[in-house]
């Protein structure tokens, strides 16, 4: 029974991270039907913008580093929505109507992502800024012409390559400079470690194991992040506006409600959402410039078993999927079941998936054949909130 506590326990701590996770994707999906592949690699930027703000805490040493946690949440959350923000300023309203497009787009800005954290340097960066300023500060002085309208075709296609070509060579000038602390990668391909605080490496005694301190951490945060999301979309003026426009956005045009920025604001609402999983998932074990890829199908089907932009369902859901799949990869449901005897090929099954990956699989088929059953999910969407 302890050990069914505790795989139940470690289980729900799973799901809360796919939760926090999900629930900004539901509300992409559910409102702009944008499939985001991208979506774990907010995730990512959030961890790493933890490991950031520890580094930085580290040389202040006691107490101080004990409380960077808290600042490492606001700005997980701040450096994945003006990603997100970005992105879909970029290249997701371009694209909207069109699922298909924004699948390849979103898969390519993920692999774009990874690889910019594998090799980000101080040449990169300063390129980077190269190219921002010229290209902004062109187009700002442009506008004020006159006869902008006429001549901006003309000056994106002259501005942008030049700008591009400038900053094209003042990366190789420094990179061949020789300042080797300009070239060395900041955090290359391999996994980092994050070191959680003092008070989250114990962990309160329940019989003969523990209950981490940094898992309880992990559910306290997820369930502040529901009410919040909750509060924000049934009670501000914003969140009435979000609803109004998952429901008809035509109509909600109609009546003066600014889509394109209720776009561009839930499109950063669930970005940042998933910076905080990013830095959740820290206290859970190293990661790298996959991590995203580890959780985005996990919180894809979240979403599509609990009923897509459904907040219950994707709560529920979440939770189910977190327990069921530690339990079955843990080995916790196959030790249970060894002790009867006429049980034993069913413990044989599951001690055959009691992997990480292979619970994976079996969750996945668990999955399709639930579908079958409910093809919308657990809360399907209904009447004037279908489509």
């Amino acid at each position: 029974m302890l050990q069914l506590v505790e795989g139940i326990f470690n289980g729900i701590s799973i799901g809360s991270v796919l939760l926090m996770s999900a629930l900004g994707l539901a509300i992409v999906f559910g409102l702009m039907g944008v499939i985001n592949l991208a979506h774990g690699e907010l995730m990512m930027l959030g961890a790493y913008a933890t490991f950031v703000v520890q580094n930085a805490f580290k040389p202040l040493g006691e107490p101080w580093f004990n409380f960077y946690i808290f600042l490492a949440l606001p700005i997980a959350a701040l450096v994945a929505a003006l990603t997100g923000l970005i992105l879909e300023r970029g290249v997701i309203r371009y694209l909207y109507g069109r699922p298909l497009e924004t699948l390849l787009a979103t898969w390519g800005v993920s692999l774009i992502l990874r690889q910019f954290v594998r090799s980000v340097n101080w040449v990169l960066v300063i390129s980077i800024a190269v190219f921002f300023l010229l290209w902004l500060g062109a187009i700002f002085i442009l506008r004020r012409r006159l006869d902008w309208s006429r001549i901006r075709n003309w000056a994106i296609a002259i501005v942008l390559p030049l700008s591009l070509a400038i900053a094209v060579a003042v990366g190789f000038l420094l990179g061949g400079s020789g300042q080797q602390n300009l070239t060395k990668p900041w955090f290359s391909a391999r996994n980092i470690g994050v070191v959680a605080p003092a008070w989250l490496r114990e962990g309160l005694p329940l019989g003969s194991f523990q209950l981490p301190y940094s898992r309880i951490f992990i559910i306290v945060l997820t369930i502040v992040c529901v009410v919040g999301t909750y509060w924000f979309l049934q009670r501000s003026s914003w969140g009435l506006r979000i609803r109004a426009v998952t429901q008809n956005r035509s109509m909600s045009s109609c009546l003066g409600i600014p889509t394109e920025k209720v776009d561009a604001l839930t499109f950063a609402i669930g970005s940042g959402l998933a910076g905080i999983a990013g830095c959740a998932i820290t206290l859970l074990g190293s990661v790298g410039p996959n991590t995203g890829q580890n959780y985005i199908v996990d919180t894809f089907m979240v979403v599509v078993v609990g009923g897509v932009g459904n907040l219950v369902g994707t709560i529920v859901a979440a939770l189910a999927i977190g327990t069921i799949s530690y339990l079955i990869g843990s080995g916790t449901i196959a030790s249970m079941l060894l002790p009867w005897e006429a049980l034993k090929p069913l413990a044989d099954l599951f001690d055959f998936f009691a992997s990480t990956s292979m619970a994976k699989v079996m969750v996945f088929a668990l999955i399709i054949a639930f579908l079958q059953f409910r093809p919308a999910g657990i809360f399907p969407q209904k009447g004037r909130e279908i489509g």
